[in-house]
């Protein structure tokens, strides 16, 4: 039996002349969350649709655990998918949203109530059954929509946007539950989120896609410390992209050439010659102009954001957003400093 929950080969999905997804390939493990991430428009959505069955592909082939199911209708896949809107029906009890697809299934009234009973138990929503939609909280909400999909026994659960309705705090709340649920249980989950920070946070595998193909397939820490491209790195989570040339890298430290200043920083081996370099915000240290090397600049913009500090400051490699810790000494606009990179990325495309 393959260990691929999902499989697509060389599949395709035309609208007209457009191809919203083109010749994907890729295999997503069993009993992973995997995270579908790009911006409008790059295919994720349709590519989660094709998976649910609720498009068919152009081209191509699509397996769920082993099984061709290219040209299934979503009700013959154990598909379940939890909507951005949750989609329970307000009229309904919870207990009689969760159960109403067992039932509609062909299962007895009291045995799906029972199983939906469980299920209520389980998402840590046990006395809730007699209420309506409308009398939950937004997390309650969209933890009857996965109950009402777990309920079915799907092999694979699908999530679109599930916690774009919700506010910050309840977010993180919620996102923390579904990734616990998800290791768990040990269900085969695939989420579509435009929400980088989202992302990193719940997932097992990532899938960057652009343009209807994959930009890069990886591990959060992997697509967050090695990204392939400028797109990639600036997509997931604030990069700053300098052109520049690699001098000498050996041994996990590199010498480098940028804005007319010679750094040395910790990055990954590079042959010598002109490069893109990515560095996270977070990696840029900034010190008093009498500190030695260093990229000189000066600061365009402070804020202060209780946990941190953003700042802006113009080099001759160009404007560098820079994010230190609060605790971290204080810069005012208009000071003269150096840019320490403290980890640099160099890009392979």
């Amino acid at each position: 039996m393959t260990d691929a929950a999902i499989r697509f080969e060389r599949v395709t999905k035309a609208f007209g002349v457009v191809r919203a997804v083109d010749d994907l390939t890729f295999d997503l493990p069993r009993g992973a969350l995997v995270t579908l991430l790009g911006p409008s428009g790059c295919g994720k959505t349709t590519t989660l649709r094709l998976v649910a069955g609720l498009e068919l592909p152009t081209e191509g082939r699509i397996e769920i655990e082993g099984g061709d199911v290219t040209r299934l209708a979503a009700a013959e896949r154990r598909i379940a998918m939890v909507f951005q809107s949750y989609a329970l029906f307000p009229h309904m009890t919870v207990l009689e949203n969760v159960s109403y697809g067992l039932v509609v299934g062909g299962a007895r009234r009291q045995s799906a109530e029972g199983e939906a009973q469980a299920m209520l138990k389980t998402l840590g929503l046990e006395g809730l059954g007699a209420r309506l939609p409308a009398e939950l909280s937004g997390g309650q909400q969209q933890r009857v929509a996965v109950a009402r999909a777990l309920v079915l026994r799907p092999k694979v659960l699908l999530f679109d946007e599930p916690l774009s309705n919700l506010d910050a705090r309840l977010r993180r709340r919620v996102r923390e539950d579904i990734r616990d649920l998800q290791k768990r249980l040990g269900l085969s989950v695939v989420y579509v989120t435009h929400d980088q920070q989202e992302a990193l946070a719940v997932s097992d595998l990532l899938v960057v896609m652009r343009d209807g193909r994959i930009a890069q397939k990886g591990t959060p820490t992997e697509l967050y410390d090695d990204p392939a491209d400028a797109f990639v790195a600036d997509f997931m989570g604030e990069a700053n992209v300098l052109e520049g040339e690699v001098l000498a890298s050996d041994g996990g430290m590199g010498r480098i050439a940028v804005g007319g200043a010679v750094l040395e920083a910790p990055m990954r081996a590079h042959p010598a010659g002109r490069a893109s370099l990515a560095v996270r915000p977070e990696a840029i240290r900034l010190v008093s102009a009498e500190q030695g090397a260093g990229l000189p600049g000066r600061v365009q913009r402070a804020a202060f954001l209780g946990q941190t500090r953003e700042y802006e400051v113009a080099t001759e490699a160009g404007m560098l957003f820079v994010v230190t810790p609060a605790a971290a000494p204080a810069w005012e606009e208009g000071a003269e400093v150096l840019c320490r990179m403290e980890r640099v990325i160099p890009l392979r495309t």
